[in-house]
């Protein structure tokens, strides 16, 4: 499974990067019933850091915002689904033991760890911006002060002295 298909189906919720059940039922070709059996019969082994149960808002919310949504009466299932985080998604493996569970389980810990590494990357590249904005901003502070001030001046010294003029003159003059 390619990291990117993982990757879209990582969201934001509540803060945390998540999987849901129903992508991960998927992922493991198993029914996401069985899947939240497996970890009703271990719930000890996921904690709240681990897993957590997404209200009906945040459910409805999160489909307005997953584009590939396929409608009709019984697509999606009534209850909320599980959101499982980078920890709960590694405390699966434990739980489903097929070799294809744990093969997907080392392809989504790498799509994490992928997504943790830009994260950083993306912040350290915002940190230097923000530096050399700040380093621009007071070498040019001076140059605005400078136009200011002769603005200002300009505005003040509007009041000329009649200047005689110079070149041909007429009679009329």
């Amino acid at each position: 499974m390619q990291i990117q298909v993982i990757q879209s189906k990582i969201y934001e919720v509540r803060g945390q990067k998540v999987m849901l059940d129903l992508d991960l039922a998927e992922m493991y070709e198993t029914e996401t019933k069985r899947l939240k059996e497996a970890v009703r019969r271990n719930i000890g082994r996921f904690p709240a850091d681990f897993m957590f149960e997404l209200t009906r808002n945040e459910y409805t919310f999160l489909r307005t915002q997953i584009v590939s949504l396929e409608t009709g009466q019984g697509k999606y299932s009534k209850y909320e689904p599980f959101a499982f985080t980078e920890q709960g998604v590694a405390m699966l493996a434990s739980v489903l033991k097929s070799p294809k569970a744990i093969q997907v389980n080392i392809q989504i810990v790498r799509a994490f760890v992928y997504l943790r590494q830009y994260a950083l990357s993306h912040q350290e590249l915002s940190d230097k911006l923000k530096e050399l904005e700040d380093k621009f901003n007071m070498q040019f502070e001076d140059v605005y002060e400078a136009i200011n001030y002769l603005l200002q001046k300009d505005k003040q010294g509007t009041e000329q002295k009649e200047r005689k003029r110079i070149g041909f003159r007429t009679y009329k003059e």
